[in-house]
């Protein structure tokens, strides 16, 4: 029996093909590929430029250090996500506080977040869970009045919808992943979005040691360049060889949406016979790339959430547990909080199940056929 994998990137001959070419062009490092993803990226996603980074993570890092954030000054996060997102925080010294999600949506929202503002509060962390796009604008319509930022974790989000624009235009700062569980893949690396074109110039500068010229211009410059450093930077520059590979699957991307957006829908008809079984599903407000398909367990599930995925797992199927509560992981021990009832029944009940473009419908019969099984099971068993 094969094994169902959790996530398989959808890359193929035209991906390989353009990364040799990048190889075979002698330009490995950051260069003419990054800035025409570049281009293209924040084409796509309508916003005004996009800056090509390392990772998601390095992303966010920049973004919090572009707002000047440090000691003493809060950011509001949701507990309930990767722990990069509030790891980003804390590396400029600044302090994250844990915010409770919805749990339609398992997103934070302008309700959620409120009783979580101080005067120390300089920036709300959104992140749009799994793909299902949070409810931003609201979340602005509290935040701006106040001078609060709002920085979006769009790690999963590329695609998505909110009242029909794509994931990447509504706030000023929107940081993408490509990591390989994600809908489109680099291997590793990242992309933040911009209004601002004071900000993006400074970004690029930053990602590049602080360099006042970079070095892709030096490199195509007909006189000498010497260059300054303007302010401490970092390393968190893109290869040309992820770029190339980046363009041929941001080419893709209706064709990918449109076939999870397909496979969810069936796992939604074939699993909503099972009594207080719940799923990820569309906002009213928006759309969702299903970058992740999640369940969440009734509590009366006869296995319980561990018990299911050891079944998965002895049915030779690869799923997750639910999105990670991040107050709960050693990491963040002792890190005072709000109480959190929504994230933690989340975190304690969902499962994250297998989703990608190449999976079948035989494939997806499995999954389900082993969930139903065990929601069959006698409570004594």
């Amino acid at each position: 029996m094969n094994v169902i994998p959790i996530i398989r990137p959808f890359l193929g001959p035209e991906e390989a093909a353009a990364a040799s070419e990048a190889i075979a062009s002698g330009w490995v490092a950051q260069g003419p590929r990054v800035a025409e993803f570049e281009r293209n990226f924040a084409a796509r996603v309508g916003a005004t430029q996009a800056i090509a980074v390392s990772s998601c993570t390095t992303g966010l890092h920049l973004a919090m250090h572009l707002l000047g954030l440090g000691a003493g000054d809060e950011v509001v996060v949701p507990s309930l996500s990767f722990i990069a997102t509030q790891n980003a925080v804390r590396y400029v010294g600044a302090t994250p506080v844990f915010c409770d999600v919805e749990e339609a949506t398992q997103n934070i929202s302008a309700a959620t977040i409120e009783p979580c503002l101080t005067p120390a509060t300089k920036a709300v962390m959104v992140v749009h869970q799994g793909g299902i796009p949070a409810d931003v604008k609201s979340i602005h319509a509290l935040c701006d009045p106040l001078g609060i930022a709002v920085v979006e974790d769009a790690a999963c989000a590329i695609g998505s919808t909110i009242d029909g624009e794509l994931v990447g235009k509504h706030s000023d700062l929107v940081v993408f992943s490509f990591h390989p569980r994600k809908v489109l893949t680099t291997g590793e690396g990242g992309m933040i979005t911009t209004s601002r074109e004071d900000w993006a110039e400074r970004l690029r500068r930053l990602r590049e040691h602080g360099m006042s010229v970079s070095a892709a211009a030096r490199h195509g410059a007909k006189s000498p360049v010497i260059e300054q450093y303007l302010e401490m930077g970092f390393n968190f520059r893109m290869t040309d060889i992820q770029a190339a590979v980046g363009l041929v699957q941001l080419s893709k991307l209706d064709v990918i949406i449109a076939r999870r957006r397909e496979l969810a829908a069936r796992y939604q008809e074939l699993l909503g016979e099972i009594p207080g079984l719940t799923m990820a599903q569309d906002p009213s407000f928006g759309t969702t790339n299903y970058q992740s398909f999640w369940v969440v367990l009734p509590d009366d599930f006869p296995v319980g959430r561990d018990g299911l995925l050891q079944t998965m797992m002895d049915n030779q199927i690869s799923p997750r547990r639910g999105i990670m509560a991040s107050h709960l992981e050693p990491a963040y021990a002792g890190h005072p909080h709000r109480p959190l009832p929504v994230t933690e029944r989340l975190t304690r009940q969902s499962v994250i199940l297998p989703l990608f473009h190449t999976m079948t419908e035989d494939d997806q019969d499995r999954v389900v056929g082993v969930l139903r099984d065990a929601a069959l099971v006698p409570a004594s068993a």
